[in-house]
This record gives C-alpha cells, structure tokens and sequence, in this order.
C-alpha cells in the first residue's frame, strides 16, 4: 500500500491552538492494529497451545521425595492394621463352647444318647435333663436320674438300667448342649481401661491388639473355662480412629466436628459431612497432621479448593488419616464485621437504654402538667 514506510507518518496543516503531532492515516493506522492483533492472537496460540485451564497453583506443593508423598484422591494408601481402643465395639461369635472335663450334668442340659433297644423302641436321640435332673427314656424304659454325674458315669447308668430289658445295650453319651455355661456370643463395648467384660469369664484386656491378636487372647482366656473354645472377633463400630473438621466461625466461636475414619476419605468427602462451606468461611484450607512431639515442626498440608471443586485436581485432594485436622478459615471481611458488630453492640445498647429512660421522664414530666392544667380549670 505503502512503497515508502515513511509514508506513514504525515503532518497535517497547522491550525491555530492545535500542537503539531505526527498523525498516523486511516489506511496505516488500520494496517497497524491489523497487524497487531494478528500477532496477538498468534502468540496466544503459541503460548496456549492445545492446553486446558489449570486452577491448581504448583508453589502449593513444594517438591518432596516420592517415598513420602502423601497420598491423594488417586493415589490412596491402606491404612495399617487396625488397632481395637476404647470406645471400639467388637462381635464375638462363639464357635465351639464345651466345659472342660469332667463336665457333671445340670437341669436342662441336652445329652445324645445311642444304645441297641428294641427295634420298636428306638434309642437314638436328643434328651434333656428334665427339671427333676431325670432323662425320660420313653414309655417302656422309664426315667433316669443322671443330674450331678459325669458323661462317663452316666454312661454306666443308663448301662446298668437298661440291662433290665436289653442283654447288651451298648450305650453311648454325648454332650450336645450345656445350659448352664454362660453364652459368649454377643456384641462388646472396649471400656475405658481397655477390657471387656465376659461376665462369668472374667475380663480380658484387648486395647492395642489388631483383630487376629484380640481373638487369640480371649481363646487363650477362655481355655480356663472351656475345652479348646473357638471364636472369631470383628470390629463393628471403629469408634477410636477419628478426624476433625474445625470451622472458624468469624469471630463468634469455632465449629468442631469429630467424624469416625474408615480409611478412605479425602477433603472433599470430610467437607461433604459438614455439609460443605459455610457463610463466614473463606476458601483458605489446610490439613494439620499429627506430628511426634520430638519432630519441632508442623505437618501443614495446603489445599486449592477450587482446583479440587471446578477442576477436579486431585494434587490436594489428599486422603485423610486418623488424627488429622481439616481446619476451614473464616472470611476476613465477615470476621471484622462481626468484630465491629461485637464492639458496637453494647454501646448501641447503652444508648437505647438512654434514650428510652430519657423520653419515659419526658413522658412523665408532660402527663404532670397537663394533669394540673385540667385541674385549674385552665
């Protein structure tokens, strides 16, 4: 358009008040930002490229060894072997439940007896020892008292009975079931010294041990009482592995939740709990994690909420272990809000009170007047 770039510039005439600039042409100054929005645009491309937008800020988390890096949304961990502590509740169901030898027949206790009777007299059942510690046999064999006795000596009993009808009864006797021990089954609360309690069994101190050691140690306890017993524990309410969510509250008291772990909440589950930010919290949150007190410093860990929120990040979207604190702030802006409110507040007060004890004597003092006026007359 232009052979001569000089071209571009030309003086127009002078007119008085006016200060004589160099003006660019409507053609060059429309080829100037041409050009110039061109190359806007091509270094734009360039610099973006085929890249997305990146809420996440990197200087959040400064570079550490991969070993220690704590783990997140996609990269969780299991956590140790649990450990049962007050106030854990633990099932026990008891397996095997035989007295140890030599167990004596009580009143209600079931007893298996097999022997050769008559063919139309069939001995080959269950039988319970009967309120008056006797066994009823049937019709043609009658009762027999065996309370008190031993498995072995009611086996001579019934022996030495049924020989009245029977050349060779042969008699076997099993203990099916035993009434009188005391049921271990059922669900048990980790008290505070750490025991739980077996009734007739005793305690048997539990805190600390994993699940597979907890069993162990009442099978072991139990071996007092029972004859090879055999159980399995599991833990059905992990009330002793906690996190907290602190809120601050602007001024007005912080807001702490405890909230039971089970291995694999992250940030954006523990603040679902809570039923996400509220009005006086600001977006300024981090994990404080529990240190050794020997270690003199703190295990702070950043979190970019709206990376977590609008760009599903999961750099900060760590998971959670027991003991941590997920501590949410407050908004600045509301926090001096509620300052100024807190510190206003009894002034306003003061001068209400003023004011309304200042308009009752005025009050007061107007009634009297007019009250004597209408007594004179005037």
């Amino acid at each position: 358009m232009f052979s001569n770039p000089k071209m571009l510039f030309q003086k127009p005439a002078k007119q008085p008040g006016r200060c004589d600039i160099p003006v660019l042409g409507m053609d060059a100054q429309f080829a100037c930002f041409h050009r110039s929005a061109v190359a806007v645009v091509w270094l734009a491309l360039l610099l973006a490229g085929c890249r997305t937008i990146n809420p996440y800020d990197p200087k959040l988390e400064p570079p550490v060894p991969e070993a220690i890096q704590p783990p997140r949304e996609m990269n969780k961990v299991s956590l140790p072997a649990y450990r049962i502590e007050p106030p854990d509740v633990i099932q026990i169901e008891m397996l095997k439940l035989i007295p140890l030898p030599p167990y004596r027949a009580e009143v209600f206790d079931v007893l298996q007896i097999r022997a050769n009777a008559l063919p139309d007299q069939p001995i080959d059942n269950y039988y319970m020892v009967e309120a008056e510690g006797t066994i009823n046999l049937g019709a043609t064999y009658g009762s027999v008292r065996v309370a008190g006795m031993t498995i072995d000596e009611v086996r001579t009993t019934l022996d030495k009975w049924l020989r009245q009808w029977l050349r060779e009864p042969a008699v076997s006797v099993q203990l099916a079931r035993v009434s009188g021990a005391q049921p271990v089954t059922g669900q048990y609360l980790i008290g505070p010294d750490g025991t739980i309690n077996l009734r007739q069994y005793g305690v048997v101190h539990i805190a600390g041990r994993t699940v597979t050691e907890a069993r162990i140690a009442i099978q072991n306890h139990l071996k007092q009482y029972l004859d090879s017993p055999e159980l399995s524990v599991d833990v059905v309410a992990y009330n002793s592995k906690v996190y907290y969510v602190i809120t601050q509250g602007a001024g007005m008291g912080d807001n702490v939740r405890r909230l039971p772990i089970t291995g694999n909440e992250t940030v954006l589950d523990a603040i679902s709990q809570v039923n996400g930010l509220s009005q006086v919290s600001s977006k300024k949150i981090w994990i404080a994690r529990p240190a050794p007190h020997t270690l003199g410093c703190q295990q702070i860990l950043p979190i970019e909420w709206d990376a977590i929120t609008q760009g599903a990040q999961t750099a900060t979207n760590y998971q959670l272990l027991p003991g941590d604190r997920l501590f949410v702030a407050e908004d600045e802006l509301v926090t001096f809000s509620n300052i100024v409110g807190k510190v206003t507040a009894p002034i306003e007060r003061i001068g209400g009170i003023l004011g309304l004890s200042n308009s009752t004597i005025r009050g007061y003092q107007t009634m009297g007047r007019n009250y004597n006026r209408n007594r004179n007359g005037n």
